[in-house]
This record gives structure tokens, sequence and C-alpha cells, in this order.
């Protein structure tokens, strides 16, 4: 199925329906670790200023066998990165290191360039363990692409965690459930993750004129009134609309993620690590890169 135009149906009672279930796709990412990635495929390229979905792992890795992605370079989008198993060091062209452990997000603006690497930690190289966790890419308004690259470290202290009947909700972007999250976003943007357990229930809300998409990456769940199942690795996605989307676990629990926003009505023209509005603003970021406008990671000293 092509998502190419997407559109929304809403019932009388104020849900609103998926307009398509997108399957993720196994491929592999850096270094070469496994990742699972309902988009971009040939199934739905982009939704509103959502960009990327990968889930990297989970995995179970021997001592040396962790991989991650070393040194490349982003300009125009922001890289939001979501860590549940195990740890990742970055690093960047400007100088900023540190670690995103688990609980933790890391919300990094590309804007004008950066070049960056996210690698497992120390011990997760020295010893082996599980590795887990989310990247999810956002397209920036034309007016911010060229903004100061930034940082925003979300720490699990940070992120708010709401008990749900049967379930708990961490808000990383956004409302929900009466809560804010601490991101500070170009755009309004919602992004949630939503633990059920077996055969319990939640509604989240959206916004007119938003878009959206449920990704189930733990069990399974059933969607709307008419039960619509959503199976593990699958997202569901919701078109331009406002209203609730009513969700409940399946027979194991599930565990999701929520993302909604408002379309962003600009030209998206991307190639690679680059995502701007024309095609010339593309082979600019190709040629501030090569020309090492964007920085390097300098090498640490022993």
């Amino acid at each position: 199925m092509t998502l190419g135009s997407v559109g929304y149906q809403m019932s009388i009672s104020g849900q609103i329906h998926p307009t398509g279930v997108v399957q993720g796709l196994r491929t592999f990412e850096g270094e070469g670790f496994a990742v699972r990635r309902p988009f971009p495929t040939n199934q739905l390229d982009h939704l509103g200023p959502f960009l990327l979905l990968d889930e990297m792992g989970p995995s179970e890795n021997a001592p040396g066998e962790a991989k991650g992605a070393p040194d490349h370079p982003h300009r125009g989008f922001e890289t939001v990165t979501y860590v549940l198993d195990g740890e990742m060091e970055h690093k960047d062209s400007v100088g900023n290191k540190g670690l995103i452990r688990p609980g933790e997000v890391q919300w990094m603006t590309a804007g004008s360039g950066i070049v960056h690497s996210e690698l497992p930690s120390a011990p997760i190289l020295a010893n082996g363990g599980r590795t887990h966790g989310f990247q999810l890419w956002i397209n920036l308004p034309q007016k911010a692409k060229m903004h100061r690259p930034r940082y925003q470290d979300l720490t699990a202290d940070l992120l708010p965690k709401v008990d749900l009947d049967g379930g708990r909700a961490v808000i990383i972007a956004g409302k929900a459930f009466g809560t804010r999250g601490p991101a500070d976003t170009f755009l309004p943007i919602n992004y949630v993750h939503v633990t059920l357990q077996p055969g319990a229930s939640t509604t989240l809300e959206m916004d007119p004129g938003d878009v959206g998409f449920v990704y189930s990456f733990v069990g399974e769940l059933a969607l709307g009134s008419e039960r619509h199942p959503l199976m593990e690795g699958e997202m569901a996605v919701f078109g331009e609309g406002g209203g609730s989307v009513p969700l409940e676990g399946g027979e194991s629990g599930v565990d999701f993620l929520f993302g909604s926003a408002q379309q962003l009505n600009e030209p998206v023209v991307r190639y690679g690590p680059f995502v701007m509005n024309t095609r010339e603003e593309i082979i600019t970021a190709f040629e501030d890169y090569q020309a090492g406008r964007l920085g390097s990671i300098e090498p640490e000293h022993t």
C-alpha cells in the first residue's frame, strides 16, 4: 500500500481512524547495526515533519560486538535519540560529548550543520549487553534550517511519567494525558512512549490538522472501537484531522510510540544526511561538508 496522499476519517463519536498501516522493514545502518524502519520506505516517504523512524535493535551483544554510527554530517533537521537499553556515547564537531543512558533522550538540532557520532559506550563494548532504542528525524521549517546547532539532553528525571489505568506514559515532547514534555521544539510536536498491560486501554488525542503515527514495538494492540489490530513492528498512520484514538493492549501487553504534528507545507528535498528545501541547497550542503565547513570530531588525546 502506498500512502501518497493521506486523508482522514472521523466517526460520529469523534474517533479518528488510521488511513493505513505500514510494516517496519529490516535494514542496517552505521557500522552495520540492525534497525526496523517503518519509514521512509516505498510505502511511506514522510509524514508531515516526521522524516524517519528507526528502531535500533533490540540486540544482545557479545563483548566487542555492539555497533554504532561513526562520524557523519547532518544539516536542515533534528535527530531525536531515545535509549531504552544500553548506552550511546556521542561526540560532535563543536566539542560536545556525553552519554545517552537508558530512559534518556538526546534532541539534537543539526540546523546549519554538524558532524557527530553515536557509538556504544566503552562498558557495552567491553562487556557486551542488550541495546535497544529509537531515532526519529524531524524536519525544520525553512526559517530554522540554518539555525545554530544545539543539544537538549533530556535525562530520565526530566521526562514526566504518567501512571495510566494499567499502564504508563513517558512524555518526551508536546502534551499528552494532561502533562507536557520537556523538549523545546521549533514546531508543535507530540512524542510519547506508552506501555499498556494486557487488556488495558487508554485514549490519545490529536489536534485538528495534525498528522500522526502509532508504532507498536513490543506486543500488539487494538485501535479504535472497531479494534483494528496493530501487530508488533507495524505503524498506523493518521491523516489530517482532530479527535481521539482509543487503544487497547493485546494479550501480552504492548509498548508503542505515538507522534503527532501539524503538516509542514514546504518542499522536502533530501539526500543522505541532508534535508533542505531545494536541490541547490543540498549541493551546497555537500560542498560545505567536503570543504570542512561543518567541522570534524577531534581525536581524543591519550
